[in-house]
């Protein structure tokens, strides 16, 4: 079994629900739902929660490790949301915003439009864009699915990055 499922997850200002099946973690800033696995039994006792596999299965040990993290997300969402910040570097290269789309000119003949999905809301300051969403998961599937429109190359740099993230540069062609 997962060391994490041992400790009981203190729930704090969050309110969670388990029946038939589904996991609802309420919060004051947003409600998540999740489908529980059938292997992973969830019970909850005033303010705390504890994970726990049906049987001894290494399916059931091993999900129970996976549960007790996707639940901590949903606690933690839920009071303060997630934030993902992307860097655009590169001349011509924009980001802009229309309704729920995001329209990207990063150097190709044509505009990459996306579509952003419901719960995430993305806001625009020059070149960084940031995206908050009390959905981890979903925040970060996003964000990756935009930085792989153009992901940073070595060696020039050009492309969306993470807020955090470091570029390896390399040196180019020496001139003899």
């Amino acid at each position: 079994m997962s060391r994490l499922a041992r400790k009981p997850i203190q729930l704090g200002k969050a309110e969670v629900t388990v029946s038939g099946g589904t996991l609802t973690v309420k919060g004051p800033k947003a409600t998540l739902i999740r489908q529980l696995h059938p292997a992973v039994t969830i019970t909850v006792d005033g303010k705390e929660a504890t994970v726990a596999p049906r049987d001894r299965s290494r399916e059931a040990r091993a999900l129970t490790g996976t549960f007790v993290a996707h639940l901590k997300n949903m606690v933690q969402g839920v009071e303060t949301p997630y934030v993902k910040k992307l860097i655009l570097e590169g001349v011509g290269y924009r980001f802009e915003l229309k309704g729920r789309q995001l329209s990207m000119q990063v150097g190709f003949s044509h505009p990459v439009v996306l579509d952003i999905p419901e719960g995430i809301t993305a806001s625009l300051e020059k070149n960084v864009l940031a995206l908050e969403s009390s959905n981890k998961d979903a925040l970060g599937q996003f964000a990756a699915n935009v930085r792989r429109v153009k992901e940073p190359e070595p060696y020039l740099g050009k492309g969306i990055r993470y807020e955090d993230e470091v570029v390896r540069r390399k040196q180019g062609k020496k001139a003899v």
